[in-house]
C-alpha cells in the first residue's frame, strides 16, 4: 500500500515542469519527436503505481509526444474492481498496478487489449505474463526489515515460512490488509500450494502485529517495537534518501534461494480493450518500458527495479540478478483465492 497516494484526477500537462525537475538525470527525448497526429490527444490512466513515479513518466511522455494524460490514482484492488465494474464503458485507456494480482483480475475479465509485440520485446519474458496482454513496468523485492540492535543477519530466518513458528510471536509486523502483503502471499500460494499457505497464514496470525500500511511497519521496526517486518525493499531506501528517521536502525534481509520470501513482485502496465485511444495508449506503455522511460525510474526516488530495455536499476539497490528470486509467471497469481485463505486465517 502506498502512503503518498490519494484518489484524485491529476492533469499531467499541468505538472510536467515540476515532475521533470524532480527527475534530474532522466533521459527525456526531445519534443521534436512528437507525432503531429497525437498532439492534443488526452488519454486516461487508472494508476495504482506510485503517484510520483507515474507523474514523472507522464511528464516525459507528454514532452516527447504531445499526448496529455489524466491520472486517476488509487490502490491495486480498488482500481481493478472499478475497471471490472465499468466493463466496456470504462473511461480508462491504460491501467498501471503496483502488484500483478490486480492486473490478473482485469485480464481474467477479458478487458485488456494485446500489447504491441515491439513493446513486449522491450521487457524480458520473466517480467511479463506469457499471454502478452500486459507487461511488467517495474519490480520490487520482498525483504525482512529487521532492527539491528535486536537481531543480526545470522539470526534472521532462513525462509519466510519460518516466521509462522511460535518463536516469532509478537516479534514481527506486516500490513496484512495491503496489496503488497497479499501479493507476497499469492506467490507463496503459487509455490507451496493451498494447504501450506493456509498453515503459514494461521501461524502468522498468532505472531504478527498488524499495521495499516507498510511505512508504520518500517517505523515500528526502527523504534524496536517489533524485531522485524515483512515488506518490500523500497520503503527503507525511500526513507534513507529522505530523512532516515524510520530506517536508521534498520537493515534488510534478503531470503534468496528461490524462497517465497525472495519473491519479486512485478508492477504491470496494460491497455484497456475498450480504450477509444488505442494508438496513444499503446505508445504510453511503449514509452515507460523504453530506455527513456526506464531511465526515469532508474534516476528517480521510488527505488523500484527497472525491468525494461536493459536499463540498470538504481545503483544503491542489490542487483535483481543477485536476489535468487523464485520463477513465477506474474500472470498466474491468484488474488481471489488468496483472499479466501487470508479470511479463513483471520487476517482479513
Amino acid at each position: 500500500m502506498q502512503y503518498w497516494k490519494s484518489l484524485s484526477v491529476v492533469s499531467a500537462g499541468a505538472m510536467a515542469a515540476l515532475m521533470l525537475a524532480g527527475c534530474s538525470g532522466a533521459s527525456t527525448p526531445s519534443a521534436s519527436s512528437s507525432d503531429s497526429g497525437d498532439a492534443g490527444t488526452t488519454i486516461t490512466v487508472y494508476n495504482a503505481q506510485h503517484e510520483e513515479l507515474t507523474s514523472a513518466w507522464v511528464a516525459a511522455f507528454t514532452k516527447q509526444t504531445g499526448i496529455k494524460v489524466n491520472l486517476r490514482n488509487g490502490e491495486d484492488p480498488e482500481m481493478a474492481n472499478q475497471i471490472i465494474q465499468e466493463g466496456k464503458a470504462s473511461p480508462a485507456d491504460v491501467f498501471l498496478t503496483e502488484n500483478s494480482p490486480g492486473m490478473d483480475q482485469v485480464e481474467n475479465a477479458h478487458l485488456l487489449a494485446k500489447l504491441d509485440q515491439s513493446t513486449l520485446d522491450q521487457v524480458p519474458a520473466k517480467y511479463r505474463p506469457a499471454a502478452g496482454d500486459w507487461t511488467g513496468i517495474a519490480a520490487r523485492s520482498t525483504v525482512l526489515a529487521y532492527n539491528k540492535t535486536k537481531l543480526t543477519e545470522a539470526q534472521a530466518p532462513k525462509s519466510l515460512m519460518d516466521l509462522a513458528d511460535p518463536s516469532w510471536k509478537d516479534k514481527i509486523g506486516a500490513s496484512t490488509g495491503g496489496a503488497d502483503f497479499q501479493a507476497i502471499v499469492s506467490a507463496m500460494f503459487q509455490l507451496k500450494g493451498s494447504d501450506a499457505t493456509l498453515a503459514w497464514l494461521k501461524g502468522i496470525k498468532g505472531n504478527v502485529h498488524t499495521y495499516q500500511d507498510d511505512t508504520p511497519v518500517l517505523a515500528a521496526v526502527n523504534k524496536g517495537d517489533i524485531e522485524a517486518g515483512i515488506l518490500y525493499h523500497y520503503y527503507s531506501f525511500v526513507d534513507q534518501a529522505d530523512t532516515d528517521e524510520n530506517s536508521n536502525n534498520v537493515a534488510l534481509h534478503y531470503f534468496k534461494n528461490q524462497d517465497p520470501g525472495a519473491f519479486v513482485s512485478v508492477s504491470g502496465g496494460a491497455v484497456l480493450a475498450s480504450s477509444k485511444h488505442q494508438a496513444q495508449a499503446q505508445k504510453f506503455i511503449a514509452f515507460i518500458t523504453s530506455k527513456a522511460g526506464q531511465e526515469v525510474l532508474e534516476n528517480g526516488k521510488s527505488f523500484e527495479y527497472t525491468v525494461g530495455s536493459n536499463v540498470p536499476a538504481n545503483a544503491k539497490l542489490v542487483p535483481l540478478s543477485d536476489l535468487q528470486a523464485p520463477t513465477i509467471d506474474p500472470g498466474t497469481l491468484n488474488g481471489p483465492e488468496v483472499n479466501d485463505l487470508m479470511t479463513k486465517a483471520g487476517l482479513l
